[in-house]
């Protein structure tokens, strides 16, 4: 995992919202790294982020999630959750490594960034963090 501080690497991907370009996002980022399309954690997960997302925006915040499954994938699952951000497939898994996001056999990390406005990494964690947590460390980035 990158640690808290590090410039956080730029990425250019396909998303089921079109190209996410990381340079060019204007506000702060939650990049959620999750291992696969349709599995209970992972739906848990995107879920919880799509419940709070008015939150997010009113704080100023891009949701941005990223796994390895095609775009046609990924657009079934945002259509069946009803997922309002963007899912950007990670072909190769190229910036999942790039995040440490990845083992070294390939297997994805669930792994979340906060990214601020500058793009340096303001929270980094493994697993599935609370929504509470996550609102938390946004909200002490404005002050």
């Amino acid at each position: 995992m990158l640690e808290i501080g590090n410039k956080a690497p730029n990425f250019n991907l396909e998303s089921t919202k079109g190209a996410i370009d990381l340079e060019i996002i204007k506000d702060k980022v939650l990049l959620i790294f999750y291992p696969r399309d349709n599995t209970p954690g992972c739906t848990r997960q995107l879920c919880a982020a799509q419940d709070v997302l008015a939150q997010y925006e009113n704080l100023g915040v891009t949701v941005i999630a990223i796994n390895y499954d095609s775009l046609d994938s990924h657009q079934r699952f945002a259509e069946k959750y009803g997922y309002n951000y963007p899912i950007c497939r990670d072909e190769g898994k190229q910036v999942a490594k790039l995040y440490e996001a990845a083992t070294s056999e390939g297997k994805i990390i669930r792994t979340v960034y906060i990214i601020d406005e500058n793009k340096f990494i303001r929270y980094a964690k493994q697993g599935l963090p609370p929504t509470e947590e996550l609102l938390e460390e946004i909200i002490a980035m404005q002050n």
